[in-house]
């Protein structure tokens, strides 16, 4: 094609011109072979531990092509993983060398680590493709200006920049996929929505399909099965990385390849440090979305469709706090920049559609729910992470990994799915969830997983943090986006920006 004129300039107009060409499959390659011009162009922008563990299913899919990764670290191997040498082996699988880095018994990534899988993978499995070579960046900024034959982002980042990096992809007509949650700000979720809709292109949130099982419940309990709905309890054993207690005082240098400026994007200047970044960003106010945000987004966004649950009316927190001794006195650590070691979160939903009010409660750091008497006298022994529905009639109790839900009634125990009764679906596996957003990119119309159909959850989500920073219960005005009963609190749904990435 002649400069100036780009492949999506070139598909678009092909698409609406009413003279085209066919061209026979075998000159494409052969059945189940993707035409180069058919592929959609990603930029897979955060290369840490998570994005490699998922880049395994898109490097594999003909229906992709990765064209450029992004990230404000070069290469190092300081990450944080879940099993030792875990993210090392994968990369040896995707470089089809297990020899690859014998002597680094680090965790690695950064954009040159995955500049060479893209283009080592690309180069063995699809070599008669003819494909350019992987583009880096540091700026996901620059990579949006000078990619321009690019179809999709997914976002792989921190928390704090997910509705930068995806604001700004959509103004430049991007899909946009991307990993929970939307934003880590009430403020900024909303504008990513109003972003989306303006620009009408496709979204998806990655942590649609992963609880089916909790939507099915939820449409059992719209059946009756235990009358009106009371009360919702949700529990995780997230965090399972470090929640600090204090903000670091020593000033290490910064590794040398990561530009701290970007990283930082568009939270408050401070100076560097490894507590901050690499999996434990999730733990502070500035950079993550706590354990609601990392974990209750999978379990509730199922229950939120299914019962067509709001914004919330209202939201209250208790959170375990820490102590130190000055001057021989013991003091309680005033603390508002990290989330709690645990704590429980409570969220008022208003009656609608003959239904009457509900409260969702939200425990995390081992925290678990009181069971009712009929629950209880069972001896119930409850998993790690689950979910507790409380109606009028009796309870469902579940285990969010694959625990059968169990209904306890009039003092009886029995499974909820039995004969004549749909079973739920297992969640989708990890290497099949861009399946839905790939068609729906494909389609132009929205999968179930679109941002569009996520409004209410994310602002429950970013709601419960403002109640846990305001330490009282705080009553929220949706349509003025503001906390009536503690006007102070009101700052906790926005950002105070650096300059140059106002939002």
């Amino acid at each position: 094609m002649s400069s100036g004129i780009t492949r999506r300039t070139f598909v678009g107009s092909t698409a609406a011109s009413s003279v085209f060409s066919i061209v026979p499959r075998h000159v494409l390659g052969g059945s189940g072979v993707v035409a180069p011009s058919d592929k959609i162009t990603l930029a897979h922008i955060g290369m840490g531990t998570q994005g490699f563990r998922e880049l395994g299913s898109l490097l594999a899919d003909p229906q992709i092509q990765i064209v450029a990764v992004c990230d404000p670290n070069t290469d190092s191997s300081d990450y944080v993983e879940w099993g030792k040498g875990g993210i090392r082996n994968q990369i040896r699988g995707y470089l089809g060398n297990p020899s690859w880095r014998e002597h680094d018994n680090g965790c690695p990534g950064g954009r040159e680590v995955g500049r060479e899988v893209v283009d080592t993978y690309y180069a063995r499995q699809r070599g008669a493709d003819k494909f350019k070579a992987c583009a880096a960046y540091a700026d996901f900024r620059e990579l949006l200006e000078q990619e321009k034959d690019l179809d999709a982002v997914k976002v792989m980042t921190p928390d704090h920049l997910h509705a930068a990096v995806a604001i700004a992809a959509m103004k430049k007509g991007k899909h946009v996929v991307m990993h929970k949650p939307i934003a880590n700000r009430l403020y900024e979720g909303r504008l990513v929505l109003e972003t989306a809709r303006q620009a009408k292109v496709v979204t998806h949130l990655l942590a649609s399909g992963a609880a089916p099982g909790n939507g099915l419940i939820a449409q059992r309990i719209k059946q009756g099965v235990i009358g009106p709905l009371r009360e919702i309890h949700n529990w995780t054993n997230r965090p399972v990385w470090p929640q600090y207690t204090e903000i670091p005082k020593d000033k290490p240098p910064v590794p040398r390849g990561l530009d701290w400026n970007l990283w930082l994007g568009p939270a408050g200047d401070r100076p560097y440090h490894p507590h901050y970044t690499h999996t434990v960003f999730r733990g502070w106010y500035d950079f993550g979305g706590g354990s609601m945000a990392d974990m209750g987004i999978y379990s509730l966004w199922p229950v939120f469709t299914a019962l067509e649950l709001g914004v919330p009316l209202s939201a209250e927190a208790w959170k375990t706090h820490t102590c130190t001794i000055e001057d021989g006195v013991s003091r309680t650590v005033a603390n508002d920049f990290a989330y709690p070691t645990a704590c429980a979160i409570r969220l008022q939903f208003a009656a609608q559609g003959g239904s009457p009010a509900l409260d969702l409660f939200w425990y995390d750091g081992g925290m678990k729910p009181r069971l009712p008497e009929d629950v209880e006298s069972q001896n119930v022994e409850l998993n790690r992470e689950g979910i507790l529905f409380v109606g009028d009639k009796g309870a469902i109790l579940a285990g969010f990994h694959g625990q059968d839900p169990q209904l306890f009634a009039q003092g009886k125990r029995e499974p909820l799915w039995k004969d004549g009764v749909p079973q739920p679906a297992a969640g989708t596996p990890r290497g099949q969830r861009h399946s839905s957003w790939i068609e729906a990119a494909r389609s132009g119309q929205q999968s179930a997983g679109s941002f569009l159909n996520a409004g209410s959850i994310t602002d429950a989500v970013n709601l419960g943090t403002v109640a846990l920073r305001a330490g009282k219960k705080v009553v929220f005005d949706s349509q003025k986006m503001r906390i009536t009963n503690a006007p102070d609190a009101t700052r906790y749904l926005f950002r105070e920006y650096r300059k140059g990435w106002e939002l």
